[in-house]
């Protein structure tokens, strides 16, 4: 593999997220190449083996739970386990990850088939997942979380406004759906896992008395539920359906 790090004029765009965003220049160079290598463009190893970033992102994905989790019961030690959960639901989901590494220019680095039909919804946020995987696997626990927390939390989200959104679209559609008598259910579409790997994804879209509506990917069959009811609910006040200027009680 070619080793970017060397050539920082022709991969300088590599060289300076590491540097200006991260805060440290990679060891281990290959491996973080690896990190956004898109399945649609894997790489052909010889004998049927192919070689993406899916195993890091399932890493990646335990490593940033864990460190969420802490992070999060430190910073709120008077928080019940609810908040807690409800809270790292927030930091971790998919919507929010797309656009963090929207957001720090992961996007722009991550080598993708752009001929393919496919529509990569998760791309980003996935890509995302697999660096902290590769942070883990050559930095350890304990840089990868400092990496997180002050390099990513810290600079680029607003936790504490986090806290104070208004997360719960789920009950908020339930409500105005019992309010307007119309029966609000969520019928999962799909359920797929990744070729080696146990858990599954969940494709869920919202049912108003019967009628599609919209619909969300997501890792648990609730945080599917929860981000489809919030494509629903801003859809329907963007239509007018409900009042932007009214919440349910």
């Amino acid at each position: 593999m070619l080793n970017f790090f060397r050539y920082r004029g022709e991969h300088r765009e590599f060289y300076l997220f590491f540097k200006n965003i991260l805060g440290f220049t990679p060891r281990n160079t290959s491996l973080y190449q690896i990190a956004f290598i898109h399945k649609s463009k894997s790489l052909d190893m010889g004998q049927g083996r192919k070689v993406n970033n899916e195993r890091l992102e399932y890493l990646g994905d335990a490593v940033l739970s864990a460190v969420v989790a802490e992070y999060l019961y430190k910073k709120y030690p008077r928080r019940e386990e609810g908040f807690l959960t409800e809270m790292r639901s927030k930091l971790v989901s998919r919507a929010n990850l797309n656009k963090l590494a929207q957001r720090i220019g992961l996007s722009q680095l991550i080598q993708y088939n752009k001929e393919s039909q496919g529509v990569f919804k998760s791309i980003d946020g996935d890509a995302f997942e697999a660096l902290v995987g590769a942070i883990y696997l050559e930095k350890g626990y304990k840089f990868t979380r400092r990496i997180i927390v002050d390099k990513l939390i810290n600079t680029y989200l607003d936790v504490d406004t986090m806290a104070n959104t208004e997360w719960n679209f789920k009950s908020k559609l339930i409500d105005w759906g019992q309010k307007c008598h119309k029966k609000i259910s969520f019928e999962v579409m799909h359920a797929s896992s990744k070729k080696g790997e146990a858990r599954r994804q969940y494709d869920v879209r919202v049912l108003i008395s019967g009628e599609p509506h919209e619909h969300a990917i997501e890792f648990s069959i609730k945080a599917a539920e929860q981000l489809a009811a919030e494509k629903t609910y801003k859809k329907l006040q963007e239509e007018g359906v409900i009042p932007p200027h009214v919440e349910a009680e």
